[in-house]
């Protein structure tokens, strides 16, 4: 038995000990929790599990040939055999039905989707086999299948999902020659491909995400049958076997080739480090450092689930990986059942937007807003820490509240003189290896262009057996007696020094992404390779500078915990590279039946033109979908359908709003889901653990949670906070700014600051997290930036604004469909003499009819043109810029406010004592 297995069987037996007759399930049933909904319910032995074991195996080792520099491989091929590995996995490792909803479900679809096919087919293609594929899928259902086996008609419904998966690999060639004009063969791959597809996608994920593709292909084919504002001509069975299956507008579009080229990586990077005992360190650091203070256990669990998240891409994995121990031990110091499974869900849910490994939708972001993955990391990184550091600050809320103490520690603490020493010894050291590895592998590279990885990894390597070398000395991590409470705290020292050399992987991965520039499919290539190192060594080498060393045995445990962890991550991957390729439907939809556009009109209609508005649909939108599709499916669906909406509806009202701003806001909201009752499932598992009720738990996780709801709201309208146009200094100053309006917020929906909240109290500080958050709110209002002038003053407005900035200039005219529409457009100003110099360079010529200001022409590919501006539009106003105080004067009363606040607090914490002592 491994470290790991030792070290969770503990943690069950303390968990079941501190639930005592409120129970809560054991770690077997955990394991299984886990498995149902991540790597696959069904349990099989002997040759079969060896079988399936060797493939993914296989997978594992083939996503980690492609990603690697001599990987030559066709990406569109690379993609065919991904989803072929995926959906063969899918379809053996979970068993076919969990409920008789999904059961019928099943059944119907498949046959449902043979009679759409066969309406949607021309005269004169056949359509007497479709039933067929749809029948046998349906049967498969209808048989069943035992968590214990795998029957005949499973094998050959696997069989056959991998080789339609597998049919652009194998016909690249003679595909690439007819595309547009599908044969039979194409048909039938097809169909059938679609079909199993959608079956593996209700075994792995669920009903939810199966149902909404169906609903997408159904739309396909009906087009002309849906109401008018979002009808279209509807498409042919060829059409949509060209659009889905043949080509990779569909299923193997852009969404797959994220999953195939990057996710994978990430995700067995981060199975093979928690392989190597990196999840049961950051654990037991973050209680060793935390444990301590007022309800330090929950502050321990805070920290240890996002450092968690970065070996975790699943929220429910990251519950149960680091619940057993902190869940058990918030309840010893007075959480609460619930209290205790929600602070674990709202910490583990946020281990997904935590960089520099997040998600996999934030590597679908950098090929939908066409951005590197390091943009993508600086622009999260701020709303992420903010929001960890406010999580924290609600525990110690929490905490006060109920006057809760955390864990003895084992020794008395240094007087903060030395504490202090010894904080600034360790952060200039930090700083000074930060500067020698910098600069040193600064000249190391031109010194040394050939060979300077083989030099780098000779460094890191030492660096290594040296860390190794001090981790022998301290003794193995370890829960204290798994029958006994756990009443003390391990030592800092030695609890950090036991495993330090787990850092070095993700330096290397961190160093890969942002110096080295590499892509995040290279990136993880090399840290996984680093840990493939780290995992054949560490025994070997761990017992050999303890003098007990079994060479042969040591390498062999190695090896095997290597082969643990690539197939682990193989497994954990089903369900993300089924999802990428089901939510690739839904697009490809999108792009066959330009719903999108459609859609965006009702959304306009639903919203009044009102930015605000709009992002509250798209809000509830992505709660209501991520309440039965993954994290990573949800943001495809809904990013694909409202993104480029939120950006016109927001330039329309004057509002420039980044691409990266809508999408990180999506990809929020998409997490939330996780969280949000009565479908939030991270909350389901907590509550398994806790013994709670999991509803209960659900919606004290969501109010935990609200700061991270708040926070796409907030960057949307300062942009600020993701760190877009701001120097190293301002990040620094927003970051301080927004860090203490977020802890207000926290203090507010939590009924606390330094004294229970009276009313008016939260609304004050509300107030002031909103005033720091957006200043300019409250300046815009007293000095408005802009003067409405009229619209044969534009050539002086042009002339006024300075180059690079927008000169914004409110028009009416047609959209493409011939509707009126009314509009704020931004025109980029470029370099002129004059503003009608300035306007002409522009790409705007005008005639003035009267009082009337006419657009007679825009020159294609302008700034006007990218302002979209036209021909025959009216300029109803021009809005000229105007100097206007800074918007941080507005800190001064938000300040004076919240120091009013703070003296009425602490004046009645004064008077208590007083009040306790007279009765």
């Amino acid at each position: 038995m491994t470290d790991n297995e030792k070290y969770q069987q503990q943690a069950a037996r303390v968990e079941t000990e501190a639930t005592g007759d409120r129970g809560g399930l054991s770690q077997s049933e955990l394991d299984e929790l886990v498995a149902s909904s991540d790597t696959g319910g069904r349990s099989v032995g002997g040759s079969v599990g060896i079988l399936l074991m060797l493939t993914a195996l296989a997978w594992s080792l083939f996503q980690l040939y492609i990603a690697s520099p001599f990987g030559l491989f066709n990406d569109t091929l690379a993609r065919s055999i991904h989803l072929g590995f995926a959906v063969f996995l899918g379809i053996l490792v979970f068993p076919a039905a969990r409920t008789k909803f999904q059961t019928v479900l099943g059944i119907v679809v498949p046959l449902a989707l043979a009679a759409l096919f066969m309406v949607a087919a021309k005269e004169g293609v056949a359509t007497w086999w479709i039933p067929l594929p749809a029948i046998f899928v349906a049967a498969t259902v209808v048989l069943g299948s035992p968590k214990t086996s795998i029957p005949v008609w499973e094998w050959l419904l696997a069989i056959a999902g991998a080789a339609a998966a597998l049919y652009l690999f194998m016909f690249y060639r003679d595909i690439s020659g007819r595309v547009g004009a599908p044969i039979t063969q194409d048909f039938v791959v097809a169909v059938i491909g679609l079909m199993i597809l959608l079956e593996a996608t209700r075994r792995a994920l669920g009903p939810a995400l199966m149902i909404v593709a169906s609903v997408f292909l159904l739309y396909t084919v009906l087009g002309p049958q849906m109401p008018s504002m979002i009808a279209h001509k509807g498409n042919s069975l060829s059409e949509i076997v060209n659009h889905q299956w043949i080509t990779t507008e569909g299923v193997f579009g852009i969404a797959l080739g994220v999953s195939t080229s990057f996710v994978f990586l990430f995700v067995l990077f981060g199975s093979l480090l928690d392989r190597a005992g990196a999840g049961n360190y950051f654990i037991q650091v973050a209680f060793s450092l935390m444990g301590h203070m007022k309800g330090g256990p929950a502050k321990a669990a805070v920290v240890s689930s996002a450092m968690t998240g970065l070996i975790s891409g699943s929220s429910i994995a990251n519950v149960v990986t680091t619940g057993t121990f902190t869940i058990p031990l918030m309840k010893k110091v007075g959480f609460s059942s619930e209290k205790a499974g929600a602070v674990e869900v709202a910490s583990s849910v946020n281990g997904q937007i935590m960089p520099p490994v997040m998600g996999a939708a934030a590597f679908l972001m950098v090929e939908y807003v066409g951005i590197a993955y390091f943009d993508v990391v600086k622009h999260a990184f701020l709303p992420a820490v903010i929001s960890y550091i406010a999580l924290v600050y609600i525990v110690h809320l929490e905490a006060l509240k109920a006057g809760m103490e955390g864990l003895p520690r084992p020794v008395e603490p240094k007087p903060w003189v030395a504490w202090l020493m010894s904080l600034a010894f360790t952060i200039a050291v930090v700083c000074g290896l930060s500067f020698a590895v910098y600069y040193g592998m600064g000249w190391i590279r031109p010194a040394f262009p050939e060979t300077a990885g083989y030099i780098i990894f000779a460094f890191l390597t030492l660096v290594y057996v040296l860390l190794l070398r001090v981790a022998s000395k301290e003794a193995p991590l370890k829960l204290d007696d798994p029958d006994a409470p756990v009443t003390k705290l391990p030592m800092p020292g030695p609890t950090i020094r036991s495993g330090l050399y787990y850092i070095l992987p993700v330096v290397v991965l961190v160093w890969a992404l942002m110096v080295d520039r590499l892509s995040p499919g290279l990136s993880a290539f090399w840290a996984t390779c680093y840990m493939v190192f780290i995992l054949l060594t560490q025994r070997p080498l761990m017992a050999m500078f303890r003098g007990e060393s079994q060479f042969a045995a040591d390498v062999k445990n190695g090896f095997l915990d290597l082969i643990d962890g690539l197939v682990t991550g193989a497994r954990n991957m089903i369900g993300i590279g089924i999802a990428t390729a089901t939510a690739g439907i839904i697009v490809g939809a999108v792009s066959q039946t330009g719903v999108g556009a459609a859609l965006a009109d009702v959304v306009e209609a639903l919203s009044g033109g009102y930015i605000l508005a709009m992002l509250a649909l798209t809000a509830v939108l992505s709660l209501i979908l991520g309440m039965g599709l993954p994290t990573t499916a949800n943001y495809i669906v809904v990013s694909a359908l409202l993104a480029p909406v939120i950006v016109t509806l927001g330039q329309q009202n004057g509002l420039i709003v980044p691409l990266i701003a809508v999408h990180l806001f999506v990809f929020y909201f998409g997490i939330m889901a996780d969280v949000t009752p009565p479908v939030g499932l991270a909350s389901f598992a907590a509550a398994a653990v806790s013994g709670g009720d999991p509803i209960k738990t659900g919606f004290v996780a969501f109010f935990y949670s609200l700061r991270t709801a708040a926070l796409p709201f907030l960057f949307i309208f300062n942009t600020e906070l993701l760190l877009i146009d701001v120097t190293w200094a301002q990040g620094i100053f927003v970051f301080i700014v927004a860090t203490i309006a977020m802890l207000l917020f926290a203090a507010a929906t939590q009924g606390w600051f330094l004294a229970k909240n009276r009313f008016y109290e939260t609304i004050a500080l509300l107030l002031i997290a909103f005033t720091l958050f957006r200043p300019g709110f409250w300046m815009d209002m007293v000095a408005p930036p802009y003067t409405e002038a009229e619209p044969t003053e534009i050539a002086q407005a042009a002339a006024d604004t300075p180059v690079g900035e927008y000169l914004r200039v409110r028009v009416s005219g047609q959209d493409s469909f011939g509707d009126p529409i009314e509009f704020v457009a931004l025109v980029d100003m470029v370099e002129g003499a004059t503003g009608e110099e300035r306007l002409e360079n522009a790409g705007l010529a005008f005639r003035q009819e009267g009082d009337r200001m006419i657009i007679d022409d825009v020159a294609f590919g302008s700034p006007a043109a990218d302002a979209g501006l036209d021909w025959d539009q009216e300029v109803l106003r021009v809005l000229k810029p105007q100097p206007q105080p800074s918007k941080y004067l507005m800190f001064i009363p938000a300040l004076l406010l919240l120091a009013g606040v703070v003296m009425l607090q602490r004046g009645r914490n004064a008077r208590a004592p007083r009040r306790e002592a007279a009765a």
